[in-house]
């Protein structure tokens, strides 16, 4: 009987999740609330730093897309987190991702939520609302996650209540050749670092 209580303990240290702790950026300071900062691809060479863009032939929402060019950083985004009292972006955290794109006519709101384009695949475009957690508002939370050494953002909100998916988000070729930040299961996780603008 101790034996098996004592393997059932030790199964549950094994599968204990790691508590949040601080991200850091490219120079190893904490990311804090409001500051920009620009999301870069940690493999260099197939692209740069994440932007807001035109898709195709329309011109409103904005989508969350890769620079084509490993040299641009892409556009600078702030990360408000549902609880951010302390001002520091922890991990495993809901947030929201505000956009500071170039000027466009589209008027939709520079935060980002998810939007589904084709079965089976969700963009990230602009047109979010910020704050306000609840399942209104689902589809415009995010997390940073760690992945070894390096970070994902991933979809899986707990500002509610409801099921929803659950995916790190990675890179989809559209059909307008742009590649795509989304949801699926067809892209393999999208590994990040984090640049202050």
């Amino acid at each position: 009987m101790k034996a098996s209580f004592l393997a059932f303990s030790i199964l549950l240290v094994g599968v204990a999740v790691a508590a949040p702790e601080p991200v850091v950026d490219t120079s190893g300071q904490k990311l804090r609330t409001g500051v920009k900062y620009y999301i870069l691809p940690v493999l260099r060479g197939k692209g740069g730093g994440l932007t807001v863009s035109t898709s195709g032939n329309t011109t409103c929402p904005l989508f969350v897309v890769q620079e084509k060019l490993e040299v641009l950083n892409g556009s600078p985004v702030t990360f408000t987190p549902y609880n951010a009292k302390s001002g520091v972006v922890l991990t495993s955290t809901d947030l929201n991702i505000k956009s500071y794109g170039p000027t466009t006519s589209c008027d939709k709101p520079p935060v980002w939520k998810l939007l589904k384009v084709l079965t089976g695949v969700w963009f990230l475009s602009t047109g979010g609302v910020e704050g306000n957690p609840g399942i209104d508002t689902v589809v415009n939370w995010f997390k940073i996650e760690k992945a070894d050494k390096d970070y994902v953002i991933s979809f899986c909100p707990s500002v509610c209540k409801c099921q929803t998916l659950c995916r790190e988000l990675g890179l989809y070729v559209g059909d307008d050749g742009n590649k795509h930040l989304s949801l699926s299961d067809k892209v393999p996780s999208f590994k990040v670092k984090f640049k202050r603008a």
